[in-house]
């Protein structure tokens, strides 16, 4: 991996910069979890900018985790004077914790770096040439009817994400299989379990044949996981932010969803890859429902991955141009002109 504390070094006479700005992107036909719907994708976006070079990149403020996006914009914001200073990567780490502020400021460097070094962002991070991964495409919350028909019409992608919610969740799993017999599927049940009912749900996902579910108990109240059986894989995503917070996860979990808005960045990013391997946790590689710019980083970690959920660009009405190139299930490694 490349020095952590890579940094800015402004051309005579000029300071590196920093901009700041919200973008709001329609999500085509509207996007629903256990804890609600939305029908766009509020993301911000961070420039840094030195010596006629610019890196950018994008987060997304997660109200789940006591985001805001003003939150995330004065925090950014706030750090203008460390970037006209030269703000490392290192440095970043220790200005703000773990989030999304601090992942579209960590992105945006290492794009910097990599326009100004002339090398792939893969390269700088002592990775080889990035290559295609399968990614899996997301099916909305609803009822069990409407979940069979968009696994139906989502076909062509061989990789299914099923977002279950409790209640109703054996008759989605049974209509969705029923549907796409052949299909191979995950699921996300984003918290909504109820810890009397876990065991006989994952056993229903274990015979729908469902390769893994995320988060089925809320975060810091999955004790339990540890003292039942579980048929499938069981991988955490709320219950895991950064590095720290993943040796108390070991014993409940068998794998871990590192989504860059949690971890603060790639940086931290590829430190926790390397330490959940350490410690024999699968690894999916997430994201927030957001543009391809958020998503190119990600591909990176994505990299070596067990399960890959980078479709965030698929749910939207629009994607940013130029953009990822998605086709049959694979996501493809981003043009420099996008990121890295």
């Amino acid at each position: 991996m490349a020095d952590v504390g890579s940094g800015l070094n402004g051309a005579a006479g000029q300071a590196p910069g920093l901009a700041v700005k919200v973008e709001r992107w329609p999500i085509a036909g509207g996007f629903a979890i256990s804890r609600g719907a939305k029908h766009e994708a509020v993301v911000v976006v961070a420039s840094v900018s030195e010596g006629g070079l610019t890196g950018r990149a994008e987060c997304v403020p997660y109200a789940h985790y006591g985001e805001s996006v003003e939150g995330v914009v004065a925090a950014i914001e706030a750090c203008a004077p460390a970037v006209a200073g030269g703000l490392s990567r290192a440095e970043l780490a220790g200005l703000l914790p773990a989030g999304a502020a601090r992942n579209a400021l960590d992105c945006a460097l290492w794009d910097l770096e990599a326009k100004r070094s002339g090398q792939s962002a893969a390269s700088l991070a002592g990775l080889p040439p990035l290559h295609p991964v399968l990614t899996a495409i997301t099916l909305s919350l609803g009822t069990p009817e409407a979940m069979a028909e968009a696994a139906r019409q989502a076909l062509e992608h061989p990789l299914l994400k099923l977002k279950l919610g409790g209640a109703g969740d054996v008759a989605r799993l049974r209509a969705v299989r029923a549907a796409v017999p052949r299909a191979r599927l995950i699921a996300d049940a984003n918290e909504a379990w109820q810890p009397h009912e876990t065991e006989s749900l994952l056993a229903e996902a274990a015979a729908a044949g469902v390769e893994l579910v995320e988060q089925p108990l809320p975060a810091g109240d999955d004790d339990l996981l540890a003292r039942i059986a579980r048929p499938i894989p069981v991988c955490a995503d709320e219950s895991v932010h950064d590095r720290a917070s993943l040796d108390a996860l070991a014993d409940r979990y068998d794998a871990v969803n590192i989504k860059l808005d949690k971890t603060g960045g790639l940086t931290e990013a590829l430190l926790v890859a390397e330490r959940a391997r350490a410690l024999g946790l699968k690894i999916m590689v997430g994201s927030m429902v957001a543009t391809s710019l958020a998503m190119a980083p990600a591909l990176l970690v994505a990299q070596g991955a067990d399960f890959v959920d980078l479709d965030g660009p698929l749910l939207l009405a629009a994607d940013r141009a130029p953009g990822l190139t998605y086709d049959c299930g694979l996501v493809f490694p981003p043009d420099p002109a996008l990121w890295g």
